[in-house]
């Protein structure tokens, strides 16, 4: 066959498919430049392992699809069987198709439109077909690496015979080099998502379930390698994402014999894939990405292709404000009313009217599942509430949680028979609700023309915020296990949504950040990274959070001075430089603060707004500070003129001051301005006089490669306080 290698930004693959198994991949990771032919070849050569004793009389090579019959005695990429035969698989290679418009990618062939809906526009791709006869199965791999150096996999395997294949396991897995000896990923709960853990990466595998039936709480976003004590902006990573929002697994493994992978892939309940003859499964994306300047290398690959999909939202993104928190189910048109006049007087340019709108939902035990407009509440509908939102110049959005309904429903009366639930019995109930079974065609159907119905009659519903608010336990479809029906079936009926409804925004919420993956932002709008709103909470999940996603896709909201979920109390600056990072919003009953509050509050969301051009198309980095009170951020521009950065600190230090903040990402070759933004107060300082530099006016001037290696000595801050710094280019 061929050697292939692909090249795009700063990212090189090199397949081996030369011999009559399935290829090997050689090299993923930097790139390596553009390799005369006959260095291609020497690569290989010298990458196959020895022959060593006590093993096999070949090399054992890592496949595509490890696999026993190659020598792989590690987990196997196919688990399977039909009747108990056909459990090991030798597949034998019949084509290699290349399309790599910028060339250089070996013997080529042209790929179909279906294989390119993921790269975009630039993007390289190889697909590899290989059958095993004997076994009955087909398999295609399809290998695409983006114009920003992002890299997916997904295999696909067919049941060429004529009895049914159970499919156990299918999980793409890529090599890691020896030099990754560290792991981190992230794990997290209700309120507290996306906390950070890094552990030396022991012989063995680090497995990471989620079975939830959703993406979970406790997902890690990415799972990284890594070369010794690597950090945003320094050290060779490798990670991957597991992009499916059903149960799932994500794998770092080291092996005894050398090898080392990163791989995930879809979780499978005994007896939930079963292939008829011709029928073929297909894995979920795997996505994975390399960097050689840390963790911020590889958020900047992910936030570029991810910036350049054609779903990807346009335009600016409006500053929203979301009613929960402030009337909870106490709706009152009145009292919504004018808590809009004062959205519309601090800036707000989205309205969202949460729970409770729908027939009997005075509270969170009744009602979900009955998708009508409440009488009671509600005599002339929710009309008058859009009119007079958009009359303020303002989106109106609306809070639906069609996936779930509670036994207390006419629904739920009317159709028990459509919650997922085991034979015999339903789950034990979460938040007094149970979970609708949407591969029943009946429930399908139901719940798709309520949601368009409520869309119809209603002018001017421009975003739904789609929450999700418990787990799916003991989830079965008609007497079999139902997650991957479920979820595709959640896929599809977001899709078939946006088809009738062209422009609509959906957010993904899932009691906060329990749904946060790429499968579903590519039908959704923005996440809700936690239902937490306490700032000093949100700076660690925003953070992580971010590691994954731009951002304009997380959902950062200005909450409550005494935080509903933890109680703590802020004041209003460091709850606003919390929230300006991201897609910006309130999350707070304003309509009972003071003048004072309403000023200030304005000034903040005129700043986001001044600053979101930057906010929302800047490359996102984190300081490596090496007090771990101190925590510092900022978004730089594409060409490095203008740059936002917020220090804050989350306790009190070891030493009486902290030690300078290095502000990375610039030009170093520049000079820059460096001073507070103006218009909004600056936080009360613990020192009597702040830094000489900062007590003028007219801040400091200073070179892009003395800001990025020595830093600004910032004020000594009270715990829980934040500082904003704004840099342009001086020259």
């Amino acid at each position: 066959m061929t050697i292939v290698h692909l090249r795009r930004a700063r990212t090189s693959l090199v397949l081996d498919a030369r011999g009559p198994g399935l290829p090997r991949i050689v090299h993923w990771g930097a790139d390596l430049g553009p390799l005369p032919a006959g260095d291609l070849p020497a690569l290989v050569d010298a990458t196959v392992p020895p022959v060593v004793p006590s093993s096999f009389d070949a090399p054992t090579v890592l496949s595509l699809l490890p696999e026993a019959s190659a020598g792989w005695s590690g987990r196997p990429g196919l688990a399977g069987h039909r009747d108990g035969r056909d459990w090991s698989t030798a597949f034998r290679l019949d084509t290699v198709d290349v399309d790599d418009p910028r060339g250089g990618g070996g013997e080529a062939a042209r790929v179909s439109e279906r294989e390119r809906d993921h790269g975009g526009a630039g993007a390289a791709r190889v697909t590899v077909r290989a059958a095993d006869p004997g076994a009955g199965l087909s398999l295609t791999v399809e290998i695409t690496l983006s114009a920003a150096g992002l890299l997916t996999v997904r295999h696909r395997l067919r049941n060429d015979g004529d009895r049914p294949y159970e499919v156990r396991e299918l999980t793409p897995v890529l090599p890691v080099p020896a030099v990754a000896t560290e792991l981190l990923d992230l794990t997290g709960r209700w309120c507290r998502e996306r906390a950070p853990q890094r552990h030396p990466w022991p012989m063995g595998a680090w497995v990471r379930e989620g079975r939830h039936g959703r993406t979970g709480h406790d997902a890690t976003l990415l799972l990284v390698a890594g070369t010794p004590g690597f950090g945003f902006g320094h050290g060779e990573t490798w990670a991957v994402h597991t992009a499916w929002s059903g149960d799932h697994v994500t794998v770092a493994e080291r092996r005894p014999t050398g090898e080392a992978t990163l791989g995930g892939g879809e979780l499978l309940t005994p007896g939930e894939i079963l292939l008829g003859p011709g029928e073929e499964y297909a894995t979920p994306l795997l996505y994975a990405v390399h960097s050689a300047d840390g963790l911020d290398g590889l958020s900047d690959v992910l936030h570029t292709h991810l910036r350049t999909r054609p779903e990807h939202p346009r335009g600016p993104r409006p500053v929203t404000l979301n009613v929960w928190e402030a009337v909870y189910f106490d709706h009152d048109l009145d009292r919504l009313k004018g808590l809009a006049d004062r959205a519309a007087e601090v800036g707000v340019e989205r309205f969202v009217l949460d729970d409770g709108w729908f027939r009997g939902r005075r509270h969170d035990r009744a009602g979900l599942g009955d998708w009508w407009v409440d009488d009671d509440v509600w005599p002339d509908g929710l009309q008058p509430l859009i009119d007079h939102v958009r009359r303020h110049g303002m989106q109106f959005g609306l809070w639906v949680e069609p996936e779930m309904v509670n036994p207390d429903s006419d629904l739920f009366r009317a159709h028990p028979d459509w919650v997922l639930q085991a034979p015999g019995r339903l789950p034990p109930e979460w938040r007094h609700q149970q979970v609708l079974d949407l591969g029943h065609p009946d429930a399908y159907a139901h719940l798709l023309d309520r949601l368009d119905a409520v869309l119809r009659e209603h002018d001017g519903i421009a975003y739904l915020k789609w929450d999700h608010n418990r787990d799916l336990t003991e989830a079965g479809h008609a007497g079999r296990p139902g997650v991957h029906a479920q979820t595709v079936a959640v896929y599809r009926l977001l899709d078939e949504l946006r088809a009738r409804h062209p422009g609509l925004e959906i957010e993904s919420c899932s009691s906060g950040g329990a749904r946060v993956d790429l499968e579903i932002l590519r039908r959704t709008d923005r996440v809700w990274a936690s239902d937490c709103n306490d700032a000093l909470e949100r700076l660690s999940i925003q953070r992580w959070t971010g590691l994954l996603l731009p951002p304009e896709l997380i959902g950062t909201h200005i909450g409550p001075e005494r935080s509903h979920t933890t109680h703590r109390v802020h004041d209003l600056g460091f709850r606003a430089v919390t929230a300006l990072f991201g897609h910006h919003g309130i999350e707070w009953d304003i309509s009972g603060i003071s003048a004072t509050e309403r000023i200030e509050l304005a000034a903040w969301v005129a700043l986001h707004k001044r600053l979101r051009p930057l906010l929302h198309g800047g490359r996102v980095v984190r300081v490596d500070h090496p007090d771990p009170a101190v925590q510092a951020h900022g978004v730089v521009a594409h060409d490095r003129s203008h740059a936002v950065y917020a220090v804050s600190r989350l306790a009190t230090s070891a030493a009486q001051v902290p030690g300078p903040v290095r502000l990375p990402g610039l030009d170093p070759a520049r000079r820059y301005l460096v001073r507070p933004p103006a218009g909004v107060p600056e936080p009360a300082l613990l020192e009597l006089a702040p830094p000489g530099w900062l007590a003028s006016d007219g801040g400091v001037t200073l070179s892009g490669s003395v800001l990025g290696s020595v830093g600004l000595q910032l004020p000594a801050l009270h715990p829980e306080q934040a500082f904003l710094l704004e840099v342009t280019a001086a020259d």
